[in-house]
């Protein structure tokens, strides 16, 4: 069995992150990112409409448009190809995928934008 990292408090770690619930209001392929890629447009409801490069490419377009998913929105931005992508939206492994093409991860229920995952 593989070990899991060192135990950390959840007031240091966890707590301090700002994961909201954002729908994708667009989303399209982002040629200069070094690996395949598409920059997305989320709508966080009263955080704002932020752009987000990630590795959602084994899904289409239609297929991420209008959905949920959940997004880290107070860590640095960061320069992917020529985008300052300004949250990070979270997403597992895709099965049988190259490591690190992703599927996002979204709310069984539709929840409202902005929600905070607790």
């Amino acid at each position: 069995m593989k070990e899991v990292k060192a135990t950390v408090s959840m007031e240091d770690t966890f707590d301090k992150l700002e994961i909201r619930v954002g729908r994708v209001v667009e989303a399209t392929p982002e040629p200069s990112a070094p690996k395949p890629s598409y920059r997305l447009k989320v709508d966080f409801g009263k955080f704002g409409i932020r752009t987000s490069v990630g590795r959602f490419t084994q899904h289409s377009i239609e297929e991420i448009k209008d959905q949920l998913v959940l997004g880290i929105l107070n860590f640095e931005p960061r320069q992917i190809g020529d985008v300052l992508s300004e949250a990070l939206i979270l997403g597992v492994q895709y099965p049988k995928a190259d490591s690190g093409e992703a599927t996002f991860i979204t709310p069984r229920a539709n929840a409202k934008i902005g929600s905070k995952l607790f």
